[in-house]
């Protein structure tokens, strides 16, 4: 059988699991919900950095395909009449550092240098196109070494005429390219198979780390794309865990601290005796009682006993003072009541023949026993006496003594159980006035070789000879405990000797065989506490 220490430090055991794994399990939970959110921050955070990127460039670009209508027309004149026109609409545009037109292929007009003659295609292979075309370029006449964006309009129908845009890169890289540490570490601007980086550095191809994250993103309108790299994803998120360990810790503890709560009742004794009790785990046993001198069995003790399926065998010394403490003794012993009156059946139907069933003393708080009796004992209208036991370790204050006078006229008995291990021997037979008394088996036990205890047995029958007191010998073991109590008028004796502890079912088959019980119920070891 378990042992109360070993009982209670299993639930408390299984209770700091519990609350140890739901706290871990936040923690690491809380941790990942924060990797995987700070990944998709510094997604969304790239995303949005690229699609800026895009859609400001896009209004770079946008008037100057709308302006280009005004400059279209002044192809063809001269110079000197339509350089104040070409110097307004750049300074309109203001992204752009100079408009150019072409004639037959040759740049013979520039709002920035006024009056030029040079082939296009000298400083730009692809130039002339019939096509609009967008380049990114260092080779060009207009601002040496540095790179410019071109922006090339042909005049329809006439691929050698057209308009030359060249745009403020300055601007574009200021306003665009920087990079946004640590999420993103370089962008770059790609126009055909060129790229300028935010360093303004124009490259053939991009260079990336193996580890990078890389994102694109091209552009509807016009035929460029933003390209950005930085750290991994997951290593940047990685590196911003740390931050986030404290505010997990107590996100974790607060949880744990609440699962203890949480699990003061539903991972405790008094829930499992709850369990219990619902899910029909107690049982009842019964000790008979002997007439000493005919050797008779005159009523019996009921017992109660607990198989629980997750424990075991459950020893009524550790759940009926852990139910007593969690106030659940009362719902037991209405259990008893119920489940005795049920199985009435079993027992003679003689009027003397006693049923005794342990009561706590709290019961008798409120009227509650009574009411209880009334309702399942005396409303079946049994023929055996009831005997209702105290024991004397119970506390005498929460006795309601009207009560206890209520019972003794409707016939009850009242026995003190384990007489004479208390301390207030005295004042239970003065306010209780019991019919019986029952002497704890550890005197019994002392016949014969404890000269004290012996002593103290022997006092305890004079006193309730004297008083006219019924007396029961518990834990009655051996023939010369028997005769030794039978010689000094103890007329009622319960113990090994003369049957163990038995389920109720087995009591007719032992009263008809006069037999000890099986050794064994449903499989399992019976227990022989009485």
């Amino acid at each position: 059988m378990q042992t109360a220490h070993r009982i209670i430090k299993n639930y408390r055991r299984k209770r700091i699991i519990v609350c140890l794994v739901l706290s871990l399990s936040t923690l690491v939970c809380t941790l990942i919900i924060g990797f995987i959110s700070q990944r998709n921050v510094n997604h969304q955070s790239t995303v949005a950095f690229v699609s800026h990127a895009v859609d400001t460039l896009d209004k770079i670009l946008q008037p100057l395909e709308t302006g280009r209508d005004v400059v279209q027309p002044l192809i063809g004149l001269p110079c000197v009449e339509v350089n104040f026109l070409l110097r307004k609409q750049a300074a309109t545009l203001q992204t752009v550092r100079s408009i150019g037109l072409i004639k037959d292929g040759v740049l013979y007009c520039s709002s920035m240098f006024g009056n030029r003659d040079l082939p296009i295609s000298q400083f730009q292979p692809q130039l002339p196109s019939s096509q609009p075309l967008l380049l990114l370029t260092a080779d060009q006449p207009f601002l040496q070494g540095n790179p410019v964006l071109i922006q090339w309009y042909p005049l329809p129908g006439k691929s050698e005429d057209g308009v030359i845009e060249i745009v403020n890169i300055e601007l574009i890289a200021r306003l665009l390219l920087e990079p946004q540490l640590p999420i993103i570490s370089d962008v770059n601007l790609t126009v055909g198979d060129k790229h300028l980086n935010h360093e303004r550095q124009l490259t053939d191809s991009l260079v990336f780390g193996d580890d990078d994250n890389i994102y694109q993103q091209a552009s509807i309108n016009f035929p460029f794309t933003i390209t950005v790299n930085g750290p991994g994803l997951t290593a940047l998120a990685l590196k911003t865990l740390p931050s986030q360990l404290p505010l997990a810790v107590i996100f974790s503890m607060l949880v744990g601290y609440i699962a203890w709560l949480a699990t003061a009742s539903r991972m405790s004794f008094t829930r499992e005796i709850n369990f219990g009790l619902a899910s029909g785990e107690f049982e009842l046993f019964c000790q008979p009682l002997i007439d000493a001198k005919k050797q008779d069995c005159i009523g019996v003790e009921i017992l109660l006993r607990w198989n629980n399926p997750r424990q075991g065998w459950i020893a009524p010394d550790i759940f009926i003072p852990l139910a007593e403490e969690h106030n659940l003794i009362v719902p037991l012993t209405r259990y008893v009541l119920i489940e005795t009156v049920r199985h009435l059946a079993m027992f003679p139907t003689a009027p003397g023949f006693h049923i005794g069933i342990n009561v706590a003393a709290s019961h008798f708080r409120g009227g509650e026993l009574l009411h209880d009796l009334n309702r399942v004992w005396f409303s079946a209208e049994p023929a055996q006496q009831l005997v209702i036991e105290l024991t004397e370790r119970d506390t005498l204050m929460e006795m309601d003594f009207n009560m206890v006078e209520e019972l003794h006229q409707k016939g009850v008995k009242l026995a003190i159980d384990d007489f004479g291990t208390g301390s207030s021997s005295l004042s239970w037979l003065e306010k209780l006035n019991p019919e019986v008394l029952k002497i704890d088996k550890s005197f019994t036990a002392a016949i014969g070789t404890d000269a004290v205890n012996s002593t103290v047995t022997d006092i305890i029958i004079a006193l309730a000879q004297r008083l006219d007191i019924e007396l029961v010998a518990e834990g009655v073991e051996t023939s010369d405990q028997a005769s030794h109590l039978r010689l000094h008028g103890v007329n009622i004796l319960q113990g090994f000797l003369y049957a163990r502890p038995m389920p109720l079912r087995d009591f007719p088959q032992w009263l008809a065989e006069s037999s000890p019980p099986p050794a064994s119920h449903n499989g399992d070891m019976m227990p022989s506490i009485s």
